[in-house]
Formats: structure tokens, sequence, C-alpha cells
């Protein structure tokens, strides 16, 4: 009898543990609740199910094929305890609800002091949200959109909303709406990240004291939008084939007091386009066979512009909306280097041209009359308008170099080799055919 009652109790204690067991095996929201404190979970090889939600600090790392995938209805990662590490995951199949009062994300994080990286970020709405998160690590990430064709249905790849202090770098985008979105987010750095075939690789606004650096723009319709915000520092960023309607390289637009310099901005239908924008300075930057250089238009005043490489633009420099003269072309007696667009002469040999740069013009009122002369900057008809208005009636001034470097001989610019280099991966991943049909050789449209 004895013997009897102890086989019921274990067979008892077996159906009691066992289901338990095989369900927290299988449930990665109960392995995570019943875990301590700073606790590490490995995951396996395998599909875990989203949604999840982390509300204690804890390191979850998984391995080359660790899937975490979403039910689809909400966020397949939710971050709602500081200091988290998730790394080497794939993350998948977000809520796509773009209508809902929560914008919904791969991850999406709501605290400080978090580590996000080495993750693969799939079918989400966003790719990683951080909300009212500070001072979080988020590195080493790819995610991945639908593609420009989806644009109007999908979310970010970085969306940083009311957010300061974090470090975004080394992670790369594709497909996003906007590659990088920071609204009321300051003091974040962003370092290394590569953002293609978005609408804005970078999209900005109220977001003030950021810094940018060594970043890498390619194929979005714009490189990086910035606007309403002030004190940003962008350095040694790529803006490289950023091309399509009204597109840009850089826009700044209702910025103030932000230090460009040492970017690289090649073959963009415009490199750099400021409205609306206050005491700016355009540093030691190359601007190189855009269809148009600089757009600046005159409602900015105090840009100062020096020891930038200006040259083999289609149209160097243009002033629309009047004459802009309230902006500086030198600083401390150095202009800028305008290549082999304005020869000079340099006869005491000190680095500065013997006479000013004055660049005049007629096209700025046919730009600003037909949205469409954008289309047609690189034909020859463009050319043949200008010899019209320049025997007809006088040009207006688009810029004065008072004090022109002259061009340095002998010396390569590394800086615009990268932008040749970086051209040819695309040429190889994105296909030479496309390109050529956007360009055409040597950069004229076919």
């Amino acid at each position: 009898m004895k013997k009897l009652t102890l086989i019921s109790l274990v067979f008892s204690l077996f159906l009691f543990m066992k289901p338990e067991k095989n369900m927290a095996a299988e449930n990665l929201q109960a392995i995570i609740d019943s875990m301590k404190e700073g606790a590490v979970l490995r995951l396996e090889d395998k599909t875990y199910e989203g949604n999840i939600v982390i509300n204690k600090s804890m390191t979850i790392l998984g391995s080359s094929n660790t899937v975490i995938k979403g039910d689809g209805t909400g966020n397949v990662i939710s971050i709602k305890a500081p200091k988290v590490k998730l790394s080497h995951l794939i993350v998948t199949n977000s809520s796509m609800d773009r209508n809902s009062a929560e914008e919904y994300a791969g991850i999406k994080i709501y605290t400080n002091n978090n580590v996000v990286e080495n993750l693969k970020i799939r079918y989400s709405f966003h790719g990683i949200y951080l909300s009212q998160a500070h001072h979080n690590i988020i590195r080493n990430n790819n995610i991945k959109g639908m593609g420009k064709g989806e644009i109007a249905a999908q979310g970010n790849g970085l969306h940083i909303y009311y957010a300061n202090d974090n470090l975004l770098e080394h992670n790369t985008i594709d497909g996003a709406r906007d590659g990088m979105f920071f609204d009321y987010a300051n003091n974040n750095k962003s370092y290394e990240n590569n953002i293609s075939n978005t609408r804005y690789g970078l999209h900005y606004m109220y977001s003030d004291e950021n810094i940018f650096k060594k970043n890498t723009f390619t194929m979005n319709t714009g490189g990086a939008a910035i606007m309403n915000s002030n004190h940003l520092k962008l350095e040694d960023n790529q803006f490289i084939v950023n091309y399509g309607n009204q597109s840009f390289g850089l826009m700044l637009l209702q910025a103030n007091d932000n230090y460009i310099a040492g970017n690289t901005f090649y073959m963009n239908q415009r490199g750099l386009y400021i409205d609306q924008a206050t005491r700016n300075t355009i540093k030691n930057n190359h601007i190189v066979q855009n269809q148009i250089g600089i757009e600046l238009w005159a409602s900015s005043n105090d840009q100062t512009f020096t020891l930038n490489h200006i040259s083999e633009n289609t149209i160097p420099a243009v002033t629309l909306g009047g004459t802009g003269e309230h902006n500086s072309w030198s600083k401390h007696g150095k202009g800028n280097d305008w290549g082999r667009t304005f020869p000079l002469t340099d006869l005491n040999q000190d680095g500065i041209g013997d006479f000013p740069v004055t660049y005049r013009s007629s096209l700025y009122q046919l730009i600003e009359d037909q949205e469409l002369t954008y289309l047609f900057l690189k034909s020859p008809a463009i050319s043949i308008y200008e010899k019209i208005n320049a025997t007809l009636k006088d040009e207006d001034t688009m810029f004065k170099d008072p004090r022109p470097l002259a061009a340095a001989k002998g010396k390569p610019h590394t800086i615009l080799f990268f932008a040749l280099g970086v051209l040819v991966v695309l040429i190889l991943l994105k296909g030479r055919q496309r390109l050529c049909i956007t360009f055409g050789r040597n950069g004229r449209k076919i």
C-alpha cells in the first residue's frame, strides 16, 4: 500500500512539474520572468516567440541563428528596465500599424544605460526606437526595411525621441523610411553608420548639440535633412549619390550655429541646400561633381564658407530669392578652392589667388520659376541659355570669393578617393546599369 502511494505521489509531481518545464523552454517571456536581476540568459539557435517585455536588468545573448519573432501586433522586444544588454539576435515581425497611438518597433527602449548590439532587425515598422531613453549604446546593428517603394508603409531605422546622450555607432540601415530620425533629442553621438536607400538618411527636428562623424549616406532621396536644430557638428561624413526630385546631400533649414567640416558631397543633385539658416560654418568640405554644389537661399544670413574644395559641379553655387549679400566666402583671409572651374593666377605664390572669384548667372530665375529645371541642368541647352542671357542683360552675382585658394599641386584628395571607392562598391552591389541610367558616363544624365 505504501509503495502504491509513493508511486502515485511521484507521478503527480511529474504531471505538475514536467508541463511547467516544457512551457518555460518554449515561452521566452516565462524564462525572463523566472530569472534574477542581473542574470545572463543564453539562447539557442532556434526561433523564440515574441512579443516580450524585459522588466529587469539582465543580459540576453543569442548566436547566429537565434530568432525572436513577434506576433505582428506590437513591439517584438520592449525594454522597460535599465542596464539591459541584448546581443547577437535576429528580431522580426513587429506590428506594421502606422495609425496606432504607439509607434511599434523591433526593439523599443523606454529606459537608460542599455546596450543593444550585433542585432539583425527585419519586417518591423521602426527598427530600434528610443523613447525618453538616455545614455544607451546602439551599435553594430543591421536594420533592413522594405525599400523605397514602401516608404509610406514603414517607419525609421533608428528613431530617437526625447532621448539624450546616446551613442549610435557602426549601424547599417537600408530601405527604411528615414535612416535615423531625431526628434527633441540632444547631445547624442553618431559615428560610422552606413545608411542607404531611404527617403532621408538622417532626418532631424528640434534637436541640438549632437555630433555626427564619419557616417556614410548613399543612394537616398536626401542625405541629411537638418531642420530647426542648432549647435550640431557634422564632420568627415560622406554624402554620395543622393539623387531624386528636389534631392540634396545635406539640407540646413532653419538650422543655426552648426559646424559642417571635412565632409564629402559627391554626385548629389545638390550638394548643400541652405534655407532660413544663420551663422553656420562650412569649412574644409569637398563638394565635387554635383549638379548644384551649393544652393543658398537669400533668407539665410551669416554663413561662412572657407577652405572648401568646390569643383566640377554643373553650377558651383547659386543664390535664390535675392542677392544673399550677408554671407561670407572667406575667413581670416582664406577663401575656397574652386578647382578648374575658375582658373587663378598666384604670382607671389602665397596660395591665394591674385584676384577675387566672382560668379554671375541668370539660372537662379529659371530655377526659382520652374521646378523641373533641376532635371535639365546637365543639358547643353543650359549653357546656351546662360550665354544668351549674358549678352541680353546683366547677370546677377551668385557669390564673390575675395580670397580664393590656389589649387594645391600634387596633393591627392584622399577623402575624394574614398568617395570614389564607395561609388565603385555601390556599382557592384546595386548594379552598374541602374547607376548608368541615372547619371550616365562621367556624371552626365542619359
